[in-house]
């Protein structure tokens, strides 16, 4: 069972940086990648970011891209999400999830961690 822990939540000011940390516990973590998702109340879960484990190659919703950068350290288990340039929009819960294989579900889902911008 792997288990996710995401760290670095909390209030900025719009235009600050925030770096979020998804550390995995469990057994034997060689995912396909890791996700990055956020949260709005009343909104469905969106994706935003993924990085895959053994390449990591990144993938960027538009609405992140340039603001937004992942990297993994893959002996500490971890995948960091440095948010830059924050907007009151950037507001949400953010959960990090992984995925076994390519066509898998995220089945590992962290307890996610409040990001909050202020204007």
């Amino acid at each position: 069972q792997v288990q996710l822990v995401e760290l670095g939540g909390g209030l900025v000011q719009a235009g600050g940086s925030l770096r979020l940390s998804c550390a995995a516990s469990g057994r034997t973590f060689s995912p396909y990648d890791m996700a990055w998702f956020r949260q709005t109340p009343g909104k469905e879960r969106e994706f935003i970011a993924r990085i895959t484990w053994s390449g990591g190659s990144a993938a960027y919703v538009d609405s992140v891209k340039g603001r937004f950068t992942l990297s993994r350290d893959n002996a500490k288990n971890t995948v960091y999400l440095q948010m830059n340039s924050l907007k009151p929009e950037d507001t949400a819960v953010y959960y990090c999830a992984s995925r076994p294989q390519r066509l898998s579900d995220y089945d590992s889902w962290g307890q996610g961690t409040q990001v909050t911008v202020s204007s």
